[in-house]
């Protein structure tokens, strides 16, 4: 198994793409920390994750708090010994609109989960890291950060913050041997957000729309982005840090 004893956090586990995540490193024999808001969802993922043979276990913590955070890794220290991964994914967006119509409280929330996040997660999991002689971020980002599309203006910006903060994080904590990468993935209307990134019911109309700018004709899949996230966490990836893997089938605007 590709990641045999590693410890591991998955924040945003409950569904969607943090779910798959965490699936997909347990399967491969990571002892997996599932985080999220949503108790209900989170310990059934944990709990059909160990049904399975996995080693899971839930905790709740709300990501946008520092002490939260904190408590979230010393779960994982407690329950494993150590921490290997810590895998930010827990993300939000405001509706696909005019940049002028989203609300202060919408942009900062949005700002909040999806960059505060890592900065609270970079104060607590750091000196676990230095303390055990290294460890890795994965940050889930988006192609928003690089190829941003109209009426996501401040989701885009929120995510191009993630990558540019991810690639100083890993040239600032290399010497400590902590990694720090990042997942773009392209759009996917299974998850949660599918509506408020199209701005609307998920029609085929307007799937059609988005899969037209992914020349390999499909959406992504949680499985996708826990494939790279797989790569990213296992010790094959050694040597990579201050990257970003884009799962996007070359989306190209």
């Amino acid at each position: 198994m590709r990641l045999a004893g590693k410890s591991i956090i998955v924040t945003g586990a409950a569904g969607g793409i943090g779910e798959g995540i965490a699936r997909r490193l347990a399967e491969e024999g990571a002892r997996v920390i599932v985080n999220d808001l949503d108790a209900a969802r989170g310990e059934q993922v944990a709990a059909s994750i160990a049904q399975r043979g996995g080693d899971a276990a839930f905790f709740r913590a709300d990501v946008t708090q520092g002490e939260a955070v904190r408590a979230l890794v010393d779960f994982a220290v407690q329950r494993h010994g150590r921490l290997d991964v810590m895998v930010n994914n827990a993300g939000w967006t405001h509706r696909n609109q005019s940049a002028l119509d989203v609300t202060e409280a919408e942009f900062d929330r949005c700002y909040a989960v999806n960059v505060k996040s890592i900065y609270h997660a970079t104060l607590a999991a750091v000196p676990v890291f230095r303390a055990q002689g290294g460890g890795s971020f994965i940050n889930i980002a988006s192609t928003a950060g690089v190829r941003p599309r109209p009426g996501l203006t401040w989701y885009n910006g929120s995510k191009g913050a993630v990558i540019i903060t991810s690639k100083s994080l890993a040239a600032e904590f290399g010497p400590d041997n902590i990694r720090v990468n990042c997942i773009n993935p392209v759009f996917n209307p299974t998850t949660g957000l599918g509506t408020e990134f199209a701005g609307g019911e998920l029609t085929e109309e307007r799937l059609a729309r988005f899969r037209a700018t992914i020349p390999l004709g499909r959406f992504s899949t949680a499985l996708d982005v826990a494939n790279a996230a797989l790569f990213l966490a296992s010790d094959e990836a050694a040597f990579i840090s201050g990257v970003c893997i884009e799962v996007d089938g070359a989306r190209c605007v």
